[in-house]
């Protein structure tokens, strides 16, 4: 992705304007009803009271209404269908990596499009935290598709001020500013100190859902002579040859070892994953996750 200072207005208008378009189709196509039935509300408020029908559930009979009228009534409720939908997203350096047609940071901002417009059409809030070693922008949630375009932009034009990543501190950040229950998508790499704590502490407060976006080239190495390799957030270089059968076959397992530590840690804690590769149709993968929640609900 290019910084935002060397790309004039108009032209970052005009990429806003081209993910808007571009998501905006999916998410009447292919989204329309299956955000709504896979998150749900705040909770619950009354409606009404009305006499008992078969099948309605007996606890919910109201007993004063029935002792006065001579016939049994239930309360009826309604589910608040308003949400906050928040964004975590990692903008640290190994974000402006891509070996695709996209860079990790560019993928993350079309996921968070498709998602926001997702949320404003069911009159939803949406927000945003972006965050590197530290948080370094909140934007706070509200509704309406101008905000949405507004959280949009602040994760476009956004210069990161340091490189490493740190997802507990936006976890522990979220924590404390949001009261309510809210959904969070936090998306990164997961390439981080331990974040176990914050993580626990966020994923009983809110329904977290990790979005681990990865690049081929980072997951499967082409065999083949000496290369160097720069690694972004702590500003190294390596050379590695990848002649040798022994350095593939490290590299792989703990590729291996990585996305089996990542799955364990949050499935301990309730956390649903969604994996994205950086040249991928990013509706698919979200379609799919959307898919499995609906069937486990």
């Amino acid at each position: 992705m290019e910084p935002i200072g060397e790309q004039s207005l108009e032209d970052l208008l005009r990429r806003i304007r081209r993910i808007e378009i571009s998501t905006r189709r999916l998410v009447n196509d292919v989204f329309s009803g299956a955000y709504h039935s896979v998150f749900r509300g705040q909770g619950i408020e009354f409606d009404e009271v009305r006499e008992y029908q078969p099948g309605d559930d007996v606890r919910f009979i109201d007993w004063n209404v029935t002792a006065r009228m001579g016939a049994p009534y239930v309360k009826r409720y309604m589910e608040e269908r308003e949400l906050v939908v928040m964004f975590l997203l990692d903008v640290s350096a190994s974000g402006r990596f891509g070996t695709t047609t996209r860079t990790r940071i560019e993928t993350a901002a079309e996921i968070c499009a498709m998602l926001a417009f997702s949320a404003i059409r069911n009159n939803d809030k949406v927000g945003a935290v972006v965050f590197t070693d530290t948080v370094e922008k909140y934007v706070p949630p509200d509704k309406g598709q101008r905000h949405a375009l507004h959280v949009l932009r602040e994760i476009l034009v956004h210069r990161p001020a340091r490189r490493g990543t740190d997802v507990g501190e936006a976890l522990a950040f979220v924590s404390r500013v949001l009261r309510r229950r809210a959904i969070v998508f936090v998306l990164s790499d997961f390439e981080s100190p331990p974040f176990e704590r914050p993580l626990a502490t966020a994923a009983r407060k809110f329904d977290l859902v990790a979005v681990d976006i990865v690049d081929p080239r980072e997951r499967r190495l082409v065999p083949g002579g000496l290369v160097r390799v720069w690694d972004q957030e702590r500003g190294e270089e390596r050379v590695l040859d990848l002649g040798r059968r022994d350095v593939l076959e490290r590299f792989e397992q703990r590729v291996r070892e990585r996305d089996a530590a990542l799955e364990t840690l949050l499935a301990r804690h309730g956390v649903d994953r969604v994996r994205v590769e950086t040249g991928e149709d990013v509706a698919v993968p979200l379609a799919r996750f959307f898919r499995a929640r609906a069937r486990r609900r």
